[in-house]
């Protein structure tokens, strides 16, 4: 089993191979995508009651490669995820993992605005009546039969309300995250 340290730095380089790799995006789509037919189902099996998947369309790489800059700029995350740190202590990952996380949650509220979907308490029970945004909400578990929905909060989701990003310099490359240093 992958330690936890392990799981999260490949869950942050599949994040941001997504957001900067079009053909990567779409493969990890097509990946996550139920290809079962519902009426190939049992009568009394789970269905899928999510919106079928919309076409793609080409997102800018810009602010992403913007937003990598940044939280390097703050929080030397790159640094971090692309370092091996299989011969490092717990201690001394979980040390850089605090300075990490103080300057990405400086980042991240400097920048954005974010606040939960949902504001009831994780592990509450709560329903969810017909006509639920199913972007907003996302059904797990034993989903059958149609709304109104009884289940507990797993997660309360998060949802960007307000975007500050710095403007950009014309002519700047954003693809230079942040250059090498030659000291003299």
């Amino acid at each position: 089993m992958a330690s936890f340290i392990n799981r999260l730095s490949l869950a942050i380089k599949l994040f941001l191979r997504t957001l900067t790799d079009d053909v990567f995006a779409q493969q990890i789509q097509q990946l996550t995508t139920p290809t079962t037919n519902p009426s190939d189902l049992p009568n009394n099996a789970p269905t899928n009651t999510q919106t079928p998947a919309h076409s793609l369309k080409e997102a800018s790489p810009d602010a992403a490669l913007q937003l990598l800059g940044l939280l390097q700029s703050e929080a030397r995350f790159i640094d971090f995820i692309e370092e091996d740190i299989a011969s490092y202590t717990d201690a001394d990952i979980g040390a850089a993992a605090r300075v990490i996380h103080e300057g990405s949650r400086k980042t991240l509220r400097k920048h954005f605005t974010i606040q939960t979907i949902r504001t009831e308490s994780e592990e509450s029970r709560l329903t969810l009546p017909a006509g639920f945004d199913s972007q907003r909400v996302r059904l797990v578990g034993n989903v059958v039969g149609s709304p109104p929905f009884n289940g507990k909060l797993i997660h309360r989701g998060w949802e960007v309300t307000a975007i500050n990003l710095p403007k950009i310099i014309e002519g700047h490359d954003l693809k230079i995250i942040v250059p090498a240093e030659v000291e003299l």
